[in-house]
């Protein structure tokens, strides 16, 4: 069984990519492979948190607060910490790795999706009665919802992996303190991507002081990679190639195809394999039909015709670096409200620098034929047109404009 999954590891699937022809040969990213093939073979005989009893393991599990392994002097496998500029590749690195990963409780989960469970949890726990509180694990009169929140965690996933980390909120930077904490020393392992390394986060932030010891675990627990290549392999796929494809027929879904495979690196031949997600969003669930490495296809009638709001798109542009859209109509008064939608959605998508892709029936200055959202739409055009430059291009994936 081991054999086996050391033949599976992440090494033996980026040689497989390479031998593909469907990656370049980067000197950053084959000692970013080897820190990861170093994880994945420290996980084939990792015990998954979730078999021992929740806030009942044995004192030997955790002597002094670190988590051990059972009759063994081993702590806890360093987990990764890949940073970058947009384009180097961590995240292609990171689902290579999690993809192959010998062990079954693992969630792999963009960093702002994870906060908002830990705020939604945190809400829980201070809706609880005290009598609750204790049948969670907390000691009476505890007032720290940490330790709790943690236990859960652990119970439920032992490796974590999370893409674009980024703190910009003061409230963030004061849970991850602590609950990081917490989940390092219950032998939760965690694999992260950003685009700063640990000491940039929360730079110039309220209260960084605060925040300092949260950098100084990162930097114990986890393995820090740069990946700092000269080549941005997402701009170059993209540029100098069309964004806007119109009218609406064969050739131009077929383009859009063809960009799509070029983007995450697969074979138009595999179309049938391309898989589907579900988003959760604020308790509900949003299908995105097409995803794979951080590109989304979705048609324009599954998210503009449905009734689909803010919270729903500002998902999906935190989540992609790259949405294709497919079949956008002319609008019209009789489809205003669809029109408005779609207003909201290329502004989430512009403020979060997500690259769109889409196939319409007319040029962008022709979209719009008259109706309740006149001015509103004559951003919207701008914003298509900007959309299209390679400035734009060039922006990193959740990179606020300065215009």
């Amino acid at each position: 069984m081991q054999q086996n999954l050391e033949k599976t590891g992440p090494d033996a699937e980026y040689r497989a990519l390479m031998q593909a022809g469907e990656l370049k040969p980067d000197d950053d990213q084959v000692k970013a492979v080897a820190v990861l093939e170093r994880l994945h073979r420290e996980l084939i005989d990792y015990p998954a948190i979730g078999n021992k009893r929740d806030g009942l393991a044995s004192k030997s599990w955790f002597p002094n607060g670190i988590f051990r392994w059972p009759g063994s002097n081993k702590s806890t496998p360093k987990g990764i910490y890949l940073y970058g500029g947009v384009g180097r590749g961590k995240s292609m690195l990171m689902d290579l790795f999690y993809s192959v990963a010998p062990i079954a409780s693992k969630r792999r989960v963009h960093f702002h999706e994870f906060m908002l469970d830990i705020h939604a949890r945190l809400q829980e726990w201070h809706d609880l009665s005290v009598r609750e509180r204790a049948q969670h694990g907390s000691r009476a009169n505890d007032d720290d919802p940490m330790p709790s929140i943690a236990r859960q965690i652990a119970g439920e996933t032992t490796l974590l992996c999370f893409d674009e980390l980024q703190v910009t909120d003061i409230a963030d930077a004061m849970v991850l303190t602590r609950l990081f904490k917490e989940l390092f020393a219950r032998g939760v392992i965690v694999v992260a991507t950003s685009n700063r390394p640990p000491d940039d986060l929360y730079k110039n932030g309220l209260n960084r002081q605060r925040f300092l010891p949260f950098i100084a675990q990162l930097k114990e627990k986890l393995e820090i990679i740069p990946l700092e290549g000269p080549v941005d392999y997402r701009y170059n796929r993209l540029k100098g190639a069309e964004t806007y494809y119109f009218p609406i027929n064969a050739e131009t879904t077929d383009q859009l195809a063809a960009t799509f495979f070029r983007l995450t690196d697969r074979r138009i031949e595999d179309r049938a394999k391309v898989p589907s997600e579900v988003l959760n969003v604020q308790g509900r669930t949003l299908f995105v039909p097409k995803s794979a490495r951080g590109v989304a296809v979705f048609s324009f009638k599954r998210l503009c015709a449905n009734p689909l709001g803010a919270a729903d798109y500002l998902a999906i542009a935190r989540t992609y670096h790259t949405v294709i859209m497919v079949a956008i109509p002319q609008f019209n008064r009789e489809n205003s409200d669809e029109a408005k939608r779609f207003v909201n959605f290329i502004d989430a998508l512009y403020e979060h620098g997500v690259k769109f892709l889409c196939s319409a029936a007319v040029p962008p200055q022709s979209l719009y034929t008259g109706g309740d959202v006149g001015f509103e739409f004559e951003r919207t055009i701008s914003r298509l047109m900007e959309m299209q430059s390679e400035s734009y291009l060039a922006r990193g994936h959740g990179k606020k404009t300065t215009a």
